[in-house]
């Protein structure tokens, strides 16, 4: 897109946090339109400080940045972003968050605990974003806990391509939690491959798998998530999977969160091919040698555009919502 085209907010501006530079840059590059200067500085008493490198009066602008580790730091830093740029009398301010944290915070499950999504949602509007936009939520009803409009959307399409790219002929889907079944049944859908559940419960901050649901004997495996954190639910899908007689085992998600002791457990595991997306930035003492990321820039860059000129963002998805 040409970065002088206006809209009906102006023109884009898109600003950067410091958690996912790689993917910011990435869109830049998709969109044609320069990364705008700022300052992000953290005092010694780690107190941040950021400062706008140009006018954005009157203008469309676009927050990226993930909340991913360093996880308080990255909310603090967008958040701080956020009421920054507000300040500077932007037409429209958009938060593009490609990782949500505390997803799972989502309901009260126990007596006398927070809905710390509901708070997310809640302190991102107040610091001034005017929307939101992020991908794939760890439940589709966190929407509701927002008083801004946005854009959920989902990293289907792209993993589900590059499933279908691999003409993988005798494979079941694996749905490694039932919560995530749905999803599970929608990529089984659009590969035409049959499904399989992982039941399972959890005990403390663990897992235990207890039985699988469905036929893996003899075929290869893909086991569908939506994060990878401590790798304790993959390591407990693997293992009955392997039991059951399972052939070669793809591990697909959209979030690489890999908190420790994750990337250990996942190097020692019987895997494939790890395929999940850059919505999180990973170091390299974080990387797996069989671990593909896929770019989410190609859709954060066409949803931005659309929202920019008011199009259909349900567009994109149209040939994946006979699923839903």
């Amino acid at each position: 897109m040409d970065e002088t085209r206006g809209g009906m907010h102006g023109t884009i501006k898109l600003f950067s946090g410091t958690g996912c530079p790689e993917l910011a840059q990435e869109i830049s590059e998709q969109l044609k339109v320069p990364l705008s200067p700022r300052s992000i500085v953290q005092f010694a008493n780690e107190n941040i400080f950021v400062k706008l490198g140009e006018s954005i009066r009157g203008q469309d602008v676009f927050v990226i940045q993930t909340m991913a580790s360093p996880v308080s730091h990255n909310i603090l830093e967008l958040l701080i972003l956020l009421d920054t740029i507000k300040r500077a009398s932007p037409d429209r301010v958009t938060a593009v968050i490609p990782y949500f944290a505390y997803a799972r915070s989502d309901k009260k499950d126990q007596p006398r605990v927070p809905i710390t999504a509901r708070l997310m949602a809640d302190i991102i509007g107040i610091a001034g974003a005017d929307r939101y936009m992020t991908l794939d939520l760890h439940a589709d009803q966190i929407q509701g806990f927002f008083s801004i409009p946005g854009d959920a959307l989902t990293c289907f399409s792209i993993l589900s391509d590059y499933f279908r790219d691999k003409d993988l002929k005798k494979a079941v889907v694996v749905a490694a939690d039932l919560g995530f079944a749905k999803k599970a049944r929608n990529l089984a859908a659009e590969l035409d491959l049959p499904l399989a559940f992982v039941e399972k419960r959890r005990i403390s901050s663990d897992t235990e798998a207890l039985t699988l649901v469905g036929e893996v004997a003899g075929h290869d495996v893909i086991i569908v998530d939506d994060e990878v954190d401590t790798g304790g639910t993959a390591i407990n899908a693997v293992g009955i999977l392997r039991e059951h007689g399972a052939r070669d085992i793809y591990m697909c998600f959209a979030h690489a969160v890999f908190s420790p002791p994750a990337v250990e457990r996942l190097k020692a595991l019987p895997v494939r091919e790890f395929v999940t997306t850059n919505s999180i930035s990973l170091p390299p003492e974080r990387h797996l040698p069989n671990l593909t990321q896929l770019s989410v820039a190609g859709l954060l860059a066409n949803v931005i555009d659309r929202v920019h000129t008011g199009r259909s963002v349900g567009e994109i998805f149209r040939r994946y919502q006979r699923y839903e």
